[in-house]
């Protein structure tokens, strides 16, 4: 199903921050070094460091011909890859920046934060929109539905808080976890919303009630990254136990397990963020180790 391509050296401190671009051959990591490091697919290659940061990148996102990156000390930048000039770098939230989300549909994108809000931003100039107060500690992960009606956003006291994306009003909240809610991810076919926790669970909410229709327990630690292949029904979890699994998205099966103690190549830390290609050919992972490791479906 997965096969190891290459494991990729350069990172000096743990990767945080993962995405692809609109050019299949390009991906961005960025972690607690002092910048953001542009990668080649096809060459499996280092390219440059497309832009110094001045604290550690805990987010990034790709959209149009922007890159967006969100920092430890709430900074937010946007970078233009078309003219390789930063277009703004400005102090979004007072604590670290843990997610973005591009809404282009609407002109704008949203930052949540330590501080416990979620920022709404103009792409058109950057000024702040509008502050949601979600909670009073750290708002980890957001996703967001994919008929852009929906905005499920995860707190450390392991609620899920679902907001209409039109006006930003909060439809309904619920106790998902025990545990702070690491990775949220609205499912291609929109049946469903998964989300992972601190607590090692992987949940599914159906949609449009988000009523729970499975409980797995699919690690050992917190799950960090959930991430739908764009073609198959498959998706990928990764995780603080240093794992990567591969399930099935209409059965939620386990059909592999990319993990050093099962006898695969792996992370020897926790694996922090998972990417897949554009085509859906590749899987990309990062984590503590320092590492960028590239899988291929086969």
């Amino acid at each position: 199903m997965l096969r190891h391509v290459i494991t990729l050296p350069g990172h000096q401190n743990p990767v945080y921050a993962l995405t692809t671009s609109a050019d299949q051959d390009v991906f961005f990591t960025a972690g607690n070094d002092k910048g953001i490091v542009e990668w080649s697919l096809n060459q499996k290659a280092f390219v440059k460091v497309l832009m110094p940061v001045k604290s550690s990148v805990y987010s990034m996102v790709f959209d149009g011909q922007l890159l967006f990156s969100g920092e430890r000390s709430g900074t937010v930048n946007v970078f233009d890859l078309a003219t390789s000039q930063l277009l703004s770098s400005f102090q979004a939230h007072e604590k670290p920046v843990f997610d973005i989300k591009v809404v282009a549909e609407k002109n704008e994108f949203l930052t949540s934060s330590e501080d416990g809000t979620v920022a709404i931003w103009s792409l058109k100039d950057y000024s702040l929109l509008y502050r949601i107060n979600i909670a009073k500690e750290t708002v980890r992960t957001m996703s967001i539905s994919n008929n852009l009606k929906e905005l499920a956003v995860g707190t450390k006291a392991g609620i899920i808080c679902i907001y209409d994306l039109e006006d930003y009003a909060l439809l309904s909240q619920f106790q998902a976890h025990d545990l702070p809610v690491t990775s949220l991810q609205y499912s291609p076919d929109g049946r469903s919303l998964l989300s992972g926790g601190r607590d090692a669970q992987l949940k599914a909410w159906s949609l449009p009630e988000y009523t729970q229709t499975q409980h797995i327990p699919a690690h050992l630690y917190s799950i960090y990254s959930i991430a739908f292949h764009p073609v198959l029904p498959y998706f990928a979890t990764g995780s603080q136990d240093k794992s990567i699994k591969i399930w099935g998205a209409e059965n939620y099966k386990l059909y592999k397990i990319l993990s050093i103690e099962k006898g695969t190549e792996g992370h020897t830390h926790s694996v922090n963020k998972l990417s897949w290609s554009a085509d859906g050919r590749y899987l990309l992972s990062t984590g503590d180790d320092k590492l960028v490791m590239i899988w291929e479906m086969i």
